[in-house]
């Protein structure tokens, strides 16, 4: 793994963070004697003395990793512990020391370096030269964290004290404060504002710039040492070009770093007579350069950041701005050391890397946590891997190993990369691109399995979208077991145990890996079924019929092509299923399972560009849940019919089994004596013969998933546009449609028939907002389709200019270039590339009538959208008030885009908005699998129950817990630890301990910011949350600083036209001066009448409040006239 991410884990293990402490001293359950910790003093090996905050159960060399990452240590390393003049055993537990108590001193020792921990140390020292700056982030295309923005505190505000980790910070620039002097909102904040401006959504850093250090450092000239110098110990040599332009040679050997006699022009390895052998190379360069000495005390005189702000995220949260200037804010990276991940390294073995962390035991919660630690380790270091990976194959780096031009397979970095050519017959490139998605959602499923289902194993797999590319990433997997001797010649497929293709067979490792599929099919709701295979025989299967099953040379049992384990989606079944519809019309029985007029009022089932529609496992859960109701009730009128539940519940009366039969039959369970419901996955799938002595069952579970299909549009739509009406969702964004149409069990492939719904409610007014989100996803993912085909053919030279074209051609209304015949052409020639020129430049001919016409024919494939997109951008503004920003900050999202960082004017016909300067980057964009904090998770689910129940005592120690837990974990940089934190806080609000929730909050912003993205919905929530919890503190300024930025996003990200806007005008109307907050409270009262109508808690609740600011204000007849709109809307809500 990487060394910073060690070196963030341990520096937050070191750290005594306020919170973290404070959390984990009280967590519920960890008790001091289970749990113990404690401080120790650390002094030697020339640093500064300091305590450490240990655990008992730690190991020492976990002691050890956790000194190093300390500020005062780093970037020191080959370091042990001693104690009482014992040199400590690295795998000895801090507990089991009989002479370590607290308080007691623990020296460090300086142990002698080997070639590879030589490497690793100036690997350390790079790290530190390369220390973070303020626009680092947003160079790696990294989300920063902006809160340090507003919560600096200026000269007028030094008197506010915050609480816990200290929040001070050097004074920013003023023009960068969204705030003007006196506290007034700027112009663009104001209600009915046009201007969504972009350089204040990324304000400046008020972190310093970091000092730079050294003119230069590299290998040596004299690289690699000779063999006479390598007997002598010498283990690499160092060229360094200091500040003061002195040139100089290092020798790295076993005790350190000393300066030798070489030169450019004789190699002399001698030590110089004045070169001391310093054990730290930061040491050496402190004495030999003034420069290097002042830079590195200005580096560590910075004000340290928090752990949370410091350490590199998992995964990388794509931020679609850069910065305003990359060539300015490029820095030397110093990376002429050829220490570069995987250079001249063995490649990992990422499969046994994750087996391994699988296999750790989990039989106390402290096992559980460091395997679930272990778990999100590995994977993350897969997915940074995978990225990098991704860019180094399509940038044409790595030669194919294997596969034609169309689809070629790539090794590197112990990872095998592919564009996965087995969806070519379900649907060409889309069906590849849906399998390869599909491969990732049927890991997830069988890696979430518990117990002794985890000894199913998965492949590490991720899949990533590149410059329009998508490759299928994965671990390499193990050697196969031969077949067992008793199996004679002609046994099957080498170590293929399971599947269609592996034949009729029998051992001892086939009979236990069926039990295995059959406990995980119980788990997933997966029916066993039959298939005839090719040779005519019967294969039982427990999963789809593509699945493989085999025993790797580890001895585990491993799955593949999982890409279609879920059931089929019967509105969009594929070709293959239409002879057997076909028979079944003659027969009768198509219809069952669809309700009356189904394909008439919905227009389904209908084709799909691609044969791999599956249905979602929320929707399955729903569905089962739906049926065990039914169930429930046919079971009561079955026996109320019969004389009566309490008579047919009797032991020995046969009414109540007769019942139970029917009511199974009537609901369609697989098993005629207890509710069970489970479906086939190959069902609907092409090409499948099911033996005929299974044909009623194949009918039974046709009919199941038509009516689970069905459902989607009869009961999962109208069930997520109610919630929408009533305010329980309220997406701000694509991200968050998406994520609210998933928890229901909705495909996006429905968004068409979500507009329809919404085109046909009677509310469809008040669903506005929710049209406008379902219009700007159907044209953001048809347009990404169109995109990947279209940067397959620009050249890596044009990168920019055809992707600033295709984004002029999306957003401004009838955008087309100049003839680019000539021109090109002449500026080619001289460049001698003759008249190739048209070729590269084909890219330009295309304009935004034709590109729209393409966005317009994907819709109505893919969506069944026939009209209301329109022929421009323009087109969607007028009609559903979309904006041209938030469909580009989308675009951007999806497919990677970074953009500089600058106001960019869409109404301009005449000059090009986006040029080829201002796309800065494109980034692999990955979709991985994703690591369950199993302990965690149940104590925050916990908490949640008891926060519904009212029991906020509980509620509050459990997500202490929880909070604990994520820490140990993740080091809270995880998305639920994100809403653990915010639940927290909330309730700690409600206690009445503003000061432990203001301080709870700001390090939920913090996460949100860097985990999920700074400008994401939830972001924006955490926001409006610190903004209520430091105003009830008294910090009146902080908190119109928290709401004008929450305000600023909400714009930027959807625009005024929503109901959580109002939300956001209310609370500005309570935190503003009186002279400024009418106009607030005046656009949430109108924001809430237009979306929940007048009698609405919303709407009351702001008519109260716009009644109390009039009075303020002196306006008592207006005051009057409200107060008494409020009192008829609360009426009425008791009333009702």
């Amino acid at each position: 793994m990487k060394d910073k991410v060690k070196r963030g884990g341990a520096g937050d293990q070191g750290t005594s963070d306020t919170l973290t402490l404070t959390i984990g001293k009280t967590a519920a359950g960890m008790k001091e004697e289970e749990n113990p910790s404690f401080l120790v003093k650390i002094q030697g090996a020339g640093v500064e003395p300091f305590e450490l905050q240990v655990h008992g159960f730690w190991l020492v060399q976990e002691a050890v990793m956790a000194v190093l990452g300390r500020e005062e240590v780093f970037p020191r390393s080959s370091l042990s512990l001693a104690l009482s003049g014992m040199t400590l055993d690295p795998l000895t537990e801090l507990q089991s020391l009989k002479n370590l108590k607290p308080g007691a001193t623990l020296r460090l020792m300086e142990e002698p370096y080997s070639p590879r921990s030589a490497r690793v140390h100036l690997a350390r020292v790079l790290e530190l030269l390369r220390a973070v700056g303020p626009n680092d982030a947003l160079m790696e295309g990294r989300s920063p964290s902006l809160l340090d923005s507003l919560t600096h505190t200026h000269s007028t505000d030094s008197s506010v004290q915050t609480n816990g980790k200290s929040l001070k910070r050097s004074s920013s620039n003023t023009k960068t404060d969204p705030a003007n002097q006196d506290g007034a909102p700027p112009e663009y904040l104001l209600p009915g504002a046009a201007e969504r401006p972009l350089l204040a959504m990324l304000p400046h850093n008020t972190q310093p710039e970091v000092p730079s250090f050294l003119q230069d450092l590299s290998l040596s000239c004299w690289n690699p040492p000779p063999g006479h110098r390598k007997l002598q110990g010498d283990f690499l040599y160092i060229t360094v070009v200091t500040l003061e332009s002195r040139k100089y040679d290092i020798t790295s050997c076993p005790r350190g770093f000393f300066l030798n006699r070489s030169t450019v022009e004789v190699f002399d390895p001698r030590p110089t007579s004045s070169s001391p052998v310093s054990h730290c190379l930061t040491d050496l360069l402190s004495h030999i350069s003034p420069a290097f000495k002042q830079a590195l005390a200005t580096l560590r005189a910075r004000p340290q950041l928090p752990p949370v702000e410091m350490m590199l995220t998992p995964y990388r949260t794509l931020s679609w701005l850069g910065p305003p200037s990359a060539s300015h804010s490029h820095r030397n990276p110093l990376s002429r050391l050829g220490l570069d991940q995987h250079s001249g390294a063995q490649a990992p073995d990422w499969n046994e890397e994750l087996q391994a962390a699988r296999d750790l035991p989990q039989g106390s919660q402290e096992e559980r946590l460091q395997r679930d630690r272990a778990l999100l380790q590995v994977n993350s270091a897969f997915v940074w891997a995978v990225a990098q990976g991704a860019e180094t194959v399509i940038d044409g780096c790595v030669e194919p190993i294997s596969g034609g031009p169309d689809d070629p397979a790539f090794l590197w970095g112990g990872l095998f990369l592919s564009q996965g050519g087995a969806g070519m017959p379900l649907g060409g490139e889309r069906g590849r691109r849906v399998a390869q998605r599909l491969e990732l959602r049927g890991v997830q499923s069988y890696s979430d399995l518990e117990g002794v289902l985890q000894g199913l194993h998965t492949l590490p797999t991720a899949t990533v979208d590149y410059r329009g590319i998508r490759l299928s990433a994965q671990g390499l997997a193990p050697g196969l077991e031969g077949p067992e001797q008793d199996q004679g010649p002609s046994a099957p497929t080498r170590g293929i145990l399971y599947g269609v293709g592996a034949g009729p067979q029998e051992s001892p490792h086939r009979r236990c890996l069926l039990e295995l599929l059959a406990q995980a099919a119980k788990g997933l709701s997966l029916q066993r079924h039959a298939v005839v295979g090719p040779n005519g025989h019967q294969v039982p299967l427990f999963t789809a019929l593509d699945a493989q099953g085999l025993l790797g040379a580890d001895g585990r049992f491993y799955l593949l092509d999982l890409f279609r384990s879920l059931p089929a989606d019967a509105n969009y079944c594929p070709e293959g299923g239409r002879q057997r519809e076909e028979v079944e019309k003659k027969e009768g029985s198509w219809e069952e399972g669809w309700p009356e007029q189904y394909q008439s009022t919905s227009g389904l089932p209908r084709k799909f560009p691609h044969g791999l529609c599956r249905l979602r496992p929320e929707l399955l859960q729903a569905f089962i849940q739906d049926k065990q109701s039914q169930f429930t009730r046919r079971c009561k009128e079955r026996m109320e019919e019969n004389g009566g539940v309490e008579e047919c519940v009797k032991a020995g009366d046969h009414r109540g089994t007769d019942a139970v039969r029917g009511a199974c039959k009537d609901v369609g369970s697989v098993s005629d004596i207890i509710f069970e419901m489970r479906f086939n996955p190959s069902v609907f799938s092409p090409d499948v013969t099911f033996p005929k002595s299974d044909h009623e069952a194949v009918r039974l579970q046709e009919r199941l998933l038509r009516e689970a299909a069905a459902s989607i549009i009869t009961q999962q739509i109208p069930a997520i546009v109610e919630a929408c009406l009533q305010g329980s969702e309220m997406p701000l964004d694509g991200a968050t449609l998406k994520q609210a149409l998933h928890q229901k069990g909705i495909n996006l492939r429905y968004l068409g028939q979500l507009t329809k719904a919404i085109s046909q409610s009677e509310h469809k007014e008040r669903l506005r907002h929710i049209m406008r989100l379902a219009v700007g996803e159907i044209v953001v993912r048809s347009s990404r389709r169109i995109f990947n085909n279209f940067l397959q053919g620009v050249e890596v030279s044009s990168l920019c200019a055809a992707v600033s074209h295709f984004l002029c051609c999306l957003l401004v209304a009838h955008y087309s270039t100049a003839p680019t015949g000539e021109e090109p052409k002449k500026r080619s020639r001289r460049r001698g590339r003759g008249g190739g020129a048209s070729d590269s430049t084909a890219w330009s001919a295309l304009s935004g009538a034709e590109l729209w016409i393409l966005i317009g024919q994907d819709a109505a494939e893919t969506y069944d959208i026939t009209h209301g997109l329109g022929s421009t951008a323009d087109h969607l503004v007028e009609t559903y008030g979309l904006q041209k920003v938030s469909l580009l900050r989308e675009f951007c999202l999806k497919t990677g885009l970074q953009l500089r960082l600058r106001e960019y004017l869409f109404d301009n016909r005449t000059k090009a908005p986006i040029g080829p300067d201002d796309v800065l980057n494109i980034f692999p964009v990955v979709k991985h699998v994703t690591m369950t904090t199993h302990d965690a998770s149940r104590a925050f689910r916990a908490a949640q129950s008891s926060v519904q129940k009212g029991m906020m005592e509980q509620a509050y120690e459990r997500l202490k817990e929880a909070a604990y837990l994520f820490g140990r974990v993740c080091d809270d940089l995880n998305a639920e630890a994100c809403s653990c934190l915010s639940l927290m806080a909330r309730v700690a609000y409600l206690q009445g301990q503003p000061t432990e929730a203001r301080s709870v909050q700001l390090k939920a912003v913090v996460i949100s910011e860097r985990v999920l993205g700074f400008d994401h919905p939830n972001t924006i929530q955490q926001y409006a949350l610190l903004a209520v919890y430091v105003f009830a503190g008294g910090e009146s300024a902080l908190a119109q600083r928290c709401l004008f930025r929450a305000r600023l996003l909400m714009l930027t990200v959807h625009g005024e036209d929503h109901p959580y806007t109002a939300t956001l005008d209310s609370c500005l109307g309570l935190v503003l001066p009186s002279e400024q907050a009418g106009q607030f409270l005046q656009n949430a009262l109108k924001i809430n009448t237009s979306f929940f109508g007048p009698t609405h808690v919303h709407t009351a609740l702001s008519q109260h409040l716009l009644s109390q600011w009039m009075c303020g204000v002196g306006d008592y007849r207006s005051a009057m006239n409200h107060e008494k709109e409020a009192l008829s809307a609360f009426t009425s809500l008791v009333c009702t």
